[in-house]
């Protein structure tokens, strides 16, 4: 795990509520996201990924989000927001997605560290997704990044 400082960055994003069951109901958005910077010119400055704003035993409030230049008014189901600056815990965990959940219980597990969160609630937690699995279809060499903010 490393610890990374990054500056504010702007997104386009839709929100839903899911469960683990229903998950793909937000992770098979992310192309009317891409539409919908491409409808308005807006380029993509990097890889996709979930932000999860609250999560409980059951239940994620999660983003499904592309970064890009600035926040502008959004459409629709799809807003702009901007991640917060700051100190970030990361990983990069090469392999299936069923993966995740260890790299993120293993930096939540570190007790030198006080995440930016309010009970439930993250000031941001993310997982960036690398590969597109229509190019690379073996997962064992899929990259996910799991960071996690700190409390200022």
């Amino acid at each position: 795990m490393d610890i990374e400082t990054r500056e504010e960055q702007p997104y386009a994003a839709v929100r839903a509520t899911v469960t683990l069951e229903t998950f793909a109901k937000i992770a098979d958005r992310f192309p009317e996201v891409m539409q919908w910077l491409a409808d308005r010119e807006l380029p993509i400055l990097g890889a996709p990924f979930f932000r999860y704003l609250r999560v409980t035993g059951e239940e994620y409030e999660v983003e499904a989000a592309i970064p890009t230049i600035a926040e502008v008014p959004g459409s629709g189901d799809v807003f702009t927001a901007t991640l917060p600056a700051g100190r970030y815990a990361v990983e990069v965990h090469e392999g299936h997605l069923d993966g995740l959940v260890a790299v993120t219980e293993r930096i939540l597990e570190d007790k030198t560290l006080e995440f930016d969160r309010d009970g439930d609630s993250w000031g941001a937690r993310l997982e960036t997704y690398f590969t597109d699995p229509a190019v690379e279809p073996d997962p064992a060499k899929w990259k996910t990044e799991v960071a996690i903010r700190l409390a200022d």
